[in-house]
């Protein structure tokens, strides 16, 4: 087993980064996301495709889409050479064009900076956090943003919400860790519309586990959190970390824990079961979230 399978599985809030270049400057992508990386090669263009899209092709038979990664980031459009990088994440296969690849990196989440609101340039409106490596900062990209951003239709499906209908009003406690302002804002909304209005959303694993260990300290814990919903992917304290604490310690161990992120596919299914995850869903699938919690709260008696 390599060391990024260890890493996650003991959730010790670390994750291997993948680094490379595009338009002269230093990016990183989350390896788990990645299946493979391939030299670049012609693809078959999509008409009125969205300007990003280069095209579509079939490597091993299976068609995948390819975004210009320079054209997401307003640098202008790529050259045709380079790599690809081939992920997955919300169960979508999409190649990325970038210009080369550096190398992997070991870090902690805690030594990723979260960028600052104040600033909207292209590349940081879509950054996870910012790492500085030896004389260099690198960009983690959100990726999942940049997909949604290409095409709603992938992200939250807000739709699923509206078919449950009108729902009884639930005040159980749930805590939320999400560090995207906008889907921590979509998580808020499509839990309200169904039904739990008691909720604390925080922006990561760090804040979430801050909030928990006061509640621990006063007795207050039954009051304030009943569920956990957190995203894997989070500067200073990633989900897992975040299950791993809260699951080891006696005091918060029966809390259920549901990892809602785009990462979960089966190898990170694995993890998060290991690490004690209660359930675990891919990020688009909103509806199948409140179908979940509505379960806990029907199976643990979590109603005030």
């Amino acid at each position: 087993m390599d060391d990024s399978k260890i890493l996650l599985e003991n959730g010790t809030n670390e994750l291997m980064i993948l680094e490379f270049m595009v338009g002269g400057n230093y990016y990183g992508i989350n390896v788990a996301k990645i299946r493979e990386i391939i030299k670049y090669e012609p693809v078959t263009p999509v008409p009125n495709a969205h300007p990003s899209i280069e095209g579509v092709f079939m490597p091993r038979d299976v068609m995948i889409t390819a975004i210009d990664l320079k054209n997401c980031l307003g640098r202008g459009e790529s050259e045709p050479k380079g790599l690809f990088i081939i992920t997955n994440f919300n169960k979508l296969d999409i190649a990325f064009h970038v210009d080369n690849v550096l190398g992997i990196h070991t870090v902690s989440w805690s030594e990723i900076i979260k960028p600052e609101v104040t600033i909207s340039t292209a590349e940081e409106g879509v950054a996870i956090g910012i790492v500085k490596k030896e004389d260099r900062l690198i960009i983690i990209l959100d990726f999942e943003k940049i997909v949604t951003d290409i095409n709603p239709e992938t992200g939250l499906k807000i739709s699923d919400i509206n078919e449950l209908g009108n729902r009884e009003r639930s005040m159980v406690p749930i805590l939320i860790a999400e560090d995207s302002p906008l889907l921590n804002k979509l998580i808020v909304e499509c839990l309200r519309r169904a039904g739990y209005e008691n909720l604390t959303h925080v922006e990561n694993g760090k804040l979430a586990y801050d909030i928990i260990s006061r509640c621990k300290a006063d007795g207050t814990l039954r009051e304030n959190v009943r569920i956990i919903i957190s995203d894997i992917e989070m500067p200073e304290m990633d989900g897992h970390r975040l299950t791993k604490l809260v699951k080891t310690d006696e005091a918060t161990a029966r809390i259920p824990v549901v990892l809602f992120s785009s990462l979960v596919n089966d190898e990170m299914r694995r993890k998060g079961e290991a690490l004690g995850a209660d359930a675990q869903l891919s990020k688009p699938e909103i509806g199948n979230l409140v179908k979940i919690i509505d379960q806990l709260v029907e199976e643990r008696h979590l109603n005030i």
